[in-house]
């Protein structure tokens, strides 16, 4: 492309003066936020302002609005909290106060504003924009603008995005913070964990959500907690009674403790609050367990953010400057939210109206319709949520026996996964076989039948707790077949990355020769790579992504008192380069090397020469990052010493292999609930499956259907059979032939402030939406 045509596309938001605030409480990622904001307001040759301590800020003016520069951001993206401010106005409220704020906007000629926030926030901005022409009459009949100054800025567009660590905005999967307060509570729940099993202590852990219960919910699921409080959904009358014969049974099945999780805005079903000091009192007075409180409080709110939260919120932040830059008179003010890996933008009013409608809901009784207005993914959840903790084991057997193995490397996740389907398999009746160290195992007959308390404690467990190998069938499919026949496997399921898919299309392929192989299979992909196909993410590759993330965050720390220094940091994945990229985009590098995006040495010569024009400046430090397999050539010892030799005399260069530390440590908040929430969808389908192809006392599955991959897709949980998957396979590098996460690289070679062309951003689209579409299909 033409350096002019270049240019003039990069100049798109000329003339244009965008200002973004943070108001509200708090949340992890709207810095990251901010950041996305201002670097692609410059990218596109917009001037930007950042508004100090929210509308407060506004309100003031002065030196509370302040022009950034591509510097004034940097390394804030690893920060909680929100660099700019933010507070509570009262003066906001008022039109007087709005007045004002409008009198400062122009003043700096900004009639673009973005801003951070929760529904209150974001319903004061657009009452702000209501009234914009009005404030500006009355400035001007005033006298204190001129009636050109009124002509020039007579338009405000508005976009929102939604920072709230509580989940509750309809219209967006996730809302900025929600995935890291889920961190932080899980590391406190894992820390209790300890030292009530060496007690035999119950914990009663009260977290935020004084009108939504998603933090309590998810925690409830992540953490297999005994009994759980939330808003939309009040416990039955005599709840009390059920939920001691509860903790009761558990501490009777061998377990050391007990866990509570309640939402600070539980209810019961008269709409009395249920405090967690009474739900205490409660147990200690009946059972006589030795029973603590912890309120985990503003902790929630604290600490550095999550992958997911930095990604999310630089997404969302690119989008909001193209909606400003795309915004008519006739547009109305939107919010940008987050809709199956994809950027849309929705009528802000709207959402905030169905967001009303839950409370109005509950505040009714109307409870069932609350649940199912916070949407899909709450209310699977809640489903789920009701399966695992409420439901006995069946008291009729059914004629089923199911086999759960691990293939591949470990991965974060498999243990919940395992634990969720042993025990949904107890509920339906069947029987339940575990396998110890994948396809071998099963080869030589290292085969036991597992009961309810066998998996308790897996859900917080890294690794594989089965055994895991990556041994494929082919090398020992006679053992195998004999061992299915043995035990009389009727159901296969199969946790573990790139060769557990392998595995099982092996096995359906040698069904015609063996007739002991016509059973029903299904994988759940677990792997840190993320390249099984059929699936939009793999269990483990999000507590890998935050693995890589910290160990850069520290890398980068280590070099804040050194001047001038470039890392080159290498990761997993084999060839598909979703861990670099993503880490990339996390920790704000200046480029990540993958496989799926060719480069040659010209490329490398340009980004040897950004970086050292970026020495330049006030930032004298470098991060890249170099996916394992990207290059046969271009390996990271070559990429050290071309970055050695180049940049001699401007910076120095040190490498990093950050190797088997992404596959350790405890699973994230979204592994956990992931695995658990696949490994009962899993078993359900098998069930289904079972069902249908049983006859005459026998199971006989030879149809395609009948061996998938379970996987999401976008917003959908979908079952793919692995011989059609086949077809989309490039089984030389182990990498689906199509991959979404490609279109994130572009994300982040723009806030790296590479020379890009705006016409390869695609846009989100402006969707106009029905109430059902804002709640019922949000989420997983």
């Amino acid at each position: 492309m033409a350096a002019a045509e270049l240019e003039r596309l990069r100049m798109a938001g000329a003339g244009m003066a965008i200002a973004v605030l943070t108001s509200g409480g708090d949340a992890q990622g709207m810095n990251a936020a901010v950041r996305a904001v201002t670097r692609m307001g410059i990218y596109v040759g917009a001037k930007v302002f950042l508004i100090y301590e929210g509308y407060e800020g506004l309100v003031e003016g002065g030196d509370n609005i302040k022009q950034a520069n591509w510097l004034s951001v940097s390394n804030i993206i690893q920060l909680g909290g929100t660099v700019i401010g933010s507070a509570r106005c009262k003066a906001f409220t008022t039109r007087a106060g709005r007045l004002r704020a409008a009198r400062n906007l122009v003043e700096h000629g900004i009639t673009n504003l973005c801003v951070i926030g929760g529904d209150g926030s974001l319903t004061g901005a657009n009452i702000f924009r209501s009234e914009w022409a009005g404030l500006l009459e009355e400035l001007l009949r005033d006298g204190q603008i001129s009636e050109e100054v009124a002509r020039k800025n007579c338009h405000l567009n508005i976009v929102g995005l939604v920072g709230s660590i509580d989940n509750d905005f309809c219209g967006t999967d996730m809302t900025i913070g929600t995935d890291s307060a889920l961190h932080r509570i899980m590391e406190v729940v894992d820390a209790i964990t300890t030292t009530a099993q060496s007690h035999q202590r119950t914990f009663v852990l009260e977290v935020m959500g004084r009108h939504c219960g998603y933090l309590a919910l998810v925690s409830g699921l992540a953490s297999g907690a005994d009994w759980l409080f939330i808003p939309e959904s009040p416990p039955e009358d005599g709840w009390e009674d059920l939920m001691c014969e509860r903790l009761g049974e558990t501490r009777s099945r061998g377990s050391r403790l007990n866990i509570i999780i309640i939402a600070e805005g539980a209810i019961d079903r008269s709409g009395k609050p249920i405090s967690s000091n009474y739900v205490k009192d409660l147990v200690v007075q009946r059972l006589g367990f030795d029973t603590r409180v912890t309120v985990l409080g503003h902790v929630q709110r604290g600490g550095t953010p999550s992958a997911f939260d930095r990604v999310l919120s630089s997404k969302m932040g690119m989008e909001a400057v193209m909606a400003l830059l795309e915004a008519t008179p006739d547009t109305p003010a939107c919010v940008v939210s987050h809709s199956g890996n994809q950027s849309v933008r929705l009528p802000l009013m709207e959402c905030v109206q169905v967001t009303k409608d839950v409370q109005k809901a509950m505040d009714e009784k109307r409870f069932e319709e609350a649940i199912q207005l916070r949407g899909r993914s709450f209310e699977n959840n809640w489903n789920i949520y009701k399966l695992l903790a409420h439901q006995k084991p069946a008291q009729e057997k059914s004629p089923f026996s199911l086999a759960i193995l691990n293939v591949g490397a470990p991965a974060a996740g498999m243990n919940a996964a395992v634990r969720s389907a042993v025990r949904i398999s107890i509920c339906q009746g069947h029987t339940i076989y575990v396998v110890s160290d994948g396809f071998e195992g099963l080869a030589k007959g290292q085969v036991r039948e597992v009961g309810w308390h066998d998996v308790a404690g897996w859900l917080g467990r890294g690794g594989s707790m089965l055994g895991t190998k990556r041994t494929l069938p082919k090398t020992c499919m006679e053992k195998i077949v004999e061992n299915v026949r043995k035990f009389n496997i009727q159901g296969l399921l199969v946790i573990g990355g790139f060769e557990a898919y392998e595995g099982v299309l092996q096995l359906v392929e040698a069904r015609g020769q063996y007739e002991e192989l016509c059973i029903v299979m299904c994988v759940i992909p677990a792997t840190i790579s993320n390249n099984v196909p059929g699936t939009d993410f793999s269990l483990g590759s999000d507590t890998a992504v935050n693995a890589a993330m910290e160990s850069c965050d520290r890398i980068k720390q280590s070099a804040s008192g050194t001047k001038r220094r470039v890392f080159i940091v290498e990761t997993m994945g084999g060839y598909c380069g979703y861990l670099s990229t993503v880490t990339g985009i996390a920790v704000g590098a200046d480029a990540a090397y993958v496989y799926e995006d060719p480069f040659t040495i010209h490329d490398l010569k340009a980004n040897v020469e950004h970086l050292t024009d970026k020495m330049k400046t006030d930032i004298q430090r470098g991060l890249v990052l170099r996916n394992e397999k990207c290059h046969e050539h271009y390996t990271t010892e070559f990429l050290y010493n071309l970055y050695s030799s180049e940049g001699k005399g401007i910076f120095d260069c040190r490498i990093n292999v950050l190797g088997h530390l992404q596959q350790g440590g405890a699973p994230t908040p979204f592994d956990r609930n992931y695995g658990t929430k696949l490994g009962v969808k899993a078993v359900l389908w098998m069930s289904e499956k079972l069902q249908q192809v049983y006859s005459k006392g026998r199971v006989f599955a030879n149809s395609g259907d009948t061996a998938c991959v379970i996987g999401l897709r976008k917003k959908v949980v979908a079952f793919s059979p692995v011989t059609e998957l086949k077809k989309v396979t490039d089984f030389e590098h182990r990498l689906p032939q199509e991959q979404w996460w490609l279109n994130l690289r572009l994300m982040l070679k723009m806030l790296a402030n590479y020379q890009i062309s705006l016409t390869e951003y695609i846009s989100g689209q402006m969707e106009h939406v029905t109430r059902r579409t804002l709640s019922i299909e949000k989420g997983f």
